[in-house]
């Protein structure tokens, strides 16, 4: 079942030289294997299954920018951090659009 619509941030809205706005928190909710193949540069690694008992380690009263593969992962973290009373978007189309956005992967 996917979450009830969740805020997005679509990737043709970022600023190329700095696609991670000034304060937030890029927070990549993809497993282990996922985060090693390539991320996003100064990205927070919590993987989805551990971010209930791993949510102390989120920055307090930053705004969090969200992200797993394609965007279906990071849309469950968004909404359940949302609910927890975060200030969570997800990234629609994930670190596939990222990519293909030609924004930088480490």
């Amino acid at each position: 079942m996917f979450p009830p619509q969740v805020p997005a941030v679509h990737v043709a809205d970022l600023d190329p030289a700095a696609p991670v706005p000034a304060g937030t928190t890029l927070l990549d909710v993809r497993e282990r294997d996922e985060w090693d193949a390539g991320h996003a540069p100064g990205a927070l690694h919590v993987p989805l299954g551990e971010l209930v008992e791993r949510v102390g380690e989120l920055p307090a009263g930053a705004p969090l920018l969200v992200v797993c593969h394609s965007g279906a992962r990071s849309a469950r973290a968004t909404a359940w951090l949302n609910e927890s009373g975060y200030s969570a978007e997800n990234l629609d189309g994930g670190m596939v659009a990222w990519s293909r956005a030609g924004l930088p992967v480490v």
